[in-house]
C-alpha cells in the first residue's frame, strides 16, 4: 500500500477560466419560456436569465476565493484518485474526530459554515471538546479527482474515506452524510464497524420496508410512502439519465453554464 501523504491545496480558479465562464453566460442561446405555469415543466426562463445576468456580472468569485481559502485545504491520493478535503482540528487539541460526506448536487463547500461551531463550541457557547473535522470531496466533485474508472460506488466510497481517516492518523472517529453521503456514511458503520464512534444520517432517500416479515405500516409511513411515490414519478427523471447516461448529460452540463444552472436549480427549489 502506497505511503498516505496529504499536501496542502489552495483554491485558485486563473483570470481565463472566469473571463470563458462569463462568455459562455453571455453567448446563452435561450430557449422559448414554458407554456402553463412557471417551473411546471423544469426551471423558470426568466429566474434563471435573472440569475445568470448577475452571475456574469455581479457575482465575485474571488471573494469566495478567499472565504474558501480561510480553511486548510488538503488533497491526497487514495488508491490513484486526487481527494480533496478540509481539515480543520479542535481549538482545543483534544477534538473528536468526524468526518462529514456531501451528497449531490451538494458539495464540501456547504459544511464548511459548521466549521467553528464543531471546532470551537466554546466560542459559541457549547460545551464539550469540539471536533476535529474532516471535510472530502467525493471522487469527481470540487476539487477531487474524476476517477478513471467504472465502480466508485458509495461502498467503494466509503473504503476510501476509513483510508482517509487513518492516512490523517485517527484510529476512532465518527461520520455524517447526507444523500449520497448518507450511504457513504452507512456503508463505513456496516463494513468495517471497529473504529466507527457512531453516525448521524440526513436527507435519506428511502421507502418503508414492505417485504416479508414486515410489520403492517402505520398511518405516517403510508402517508410518507405515497408521497415518496409521487415524487418518484414526477421529480425523479435527473435520476434516471444521471444512473445510466451520465457521460451523454455531461457534454451539456459541462459546456453551457446556463443548462448547468438550469439543471442544479430545479433540483434546489423542489
Amino acid at each position: 500500500m502506497a505511503t498516505f501523504q496529504a499536501e496542502p491545496f489552495t483554491v485558485g480558479v486563473s483570470e481565463g477560466v472566469l473571463a470563458d465562464l462569463r462568455a459562455r453566460i453571455r453567448r446563452t442561446r435561450w430557449p422559448e419560456a414554458a407554456p402553463g405555469v412557471p417551473w411546471e415543466q423544469g426551471t423558470d426562463l426568466g429566474y434563471l436569465r435573472e440569475l445568470l445576468a448577475y452571475w456574469a456580472g455581479g457575482f465575485d468569485w474571488r471573494a469566495q476565493e478567499r472565504w474558501l481559502n480561510g480553511f486548510r485545504h488538503f488533497r491526497a491520493e487514495i488508491d490513484g484518485i486526487g481527494v480533496h478535503f478540509v481539515h480543520e482540528r479542535a481549538r482545543s487539541g483534544r477534538g473528536i474526530p468526524l468526518i462529514l460526506t456531501h451528497g449531490w448536487p451538494s458539495c464540501f463547500a456547504e459544511f464548511l459554515p459548521l466549521v467553528p461551531w464543531l471546532t470551537d463550541p466554546a466560542a459559541h457557547g457549547i460545551g464539550g471538546p469540539g471536533f476535529d473535522v474532516v471535510i472530502p470531496s467525493l471522487p469527481g466533485y470540487g476539487f477531487s479527482g474524476r476517477p478513471a474508472r467504472t465502480g466508485v460506488t458509495c461502498r467503494y466510497t466509503a473504503g476510501l474515506w476509513h483510508r482517509l481517516m487513518r492516512g490523517l492518523g485517527y484510529r476512532r472517529y465518527g461520520a455524517q452524510g447526507g444523500d449520497f453521503g448518507s450511504a457513504v456514511t452507512t456503508f463505513m458503520a456496516l463494513d468495517d464497524p471497529a473504529p466507527m464512534l457512531g453516525i448521524h444520517l440526513s436527507n435519506l432517500d428511502i421507502a418503508p420496508y414492505t417485504g416479508p416479515g414486515s410489520r403492517p405500516l402505520s398511518e405516517a409511513e403510508r402517508a410518507y410512502l405515497a408521497q415518496y411515490q409521487r415524487w418518484r414519478e414526477d421529480d425523479r427523471g435527473y435520476g434516471a439519465i444521471q444512473s445510466t447516461r451520465p457521460q451523454t448529460v455531461g457534454y451539456g452540463l459541462n459546456d453551457s453554464p446556463a443548462g448547468l444552472a438550469a439543471w442544479l436549480l430545479e433540483k434546489w427549489r423542489a
